[in-house]
Parts: structure tokens; sequence; C-alpha cells
């Protein structure tokens, strides 16, 4: 089963080893027929602790590494810091 990769923002980066990651969807309210902006708070795996706040970062499912982290950080080279 492939896994699931999300982009999203870091909120947090003072834990060690640990990324705390916002993404973002927008969908269409069924009934209100407005669009709406939902986000939910993932926490992801950072080996390297190289996450900064407020960096733009994709995360992917990996196994559960602790009772929150079920994410970790995709190693992008050459992304803008």
């Amino acid at each position: 089963m492939p896994k699931r990769i999300m982009k999203g923002v870091v909120v947090s980066a003072k834990q060690d080893k640990t990324a705390i990651v916002r993404v973002e969807r927008t969908f269409t309210h069924p009934m209100l027929k407005k669009i709406v902006r939902k986000s939910n708070k993932y926490h992801a795996h950072d080996e390297n602790n190289a996450a900064v706040e407020g960096q733009t970062v994709s995360i992917r499912e990996c196994a559960p590494k602790s009772k929150l982290k079920r994410w970790e950080l995709v190693t992008d080279e050459g992304s803008d810091a």
C-alpha cells in the first residue's frame, strides 16, 4: 500500500527529533457552497533536527515511532529553507 505524502508548515521544532507540522486543506462546504479551510497538526519524526519553524516541508506515513509520531519528514534536496 502506498504511503501518503502531505505538505505543510512547521509550527514547532522545539522537541528533540520531532517537528509539529500543520497541514491545511481546502474544500467546498456541501451545504453552504463556500470554500472552507481546515488544518490538522501532525507530529513528524525529524532524525537530524533539520526542521525550522515556518519552513514548508513534506511528511509521509511511517510505522509508529512513539505514541503520537506516525509521520516522518521527507528530506527534500534542493528545497528552499
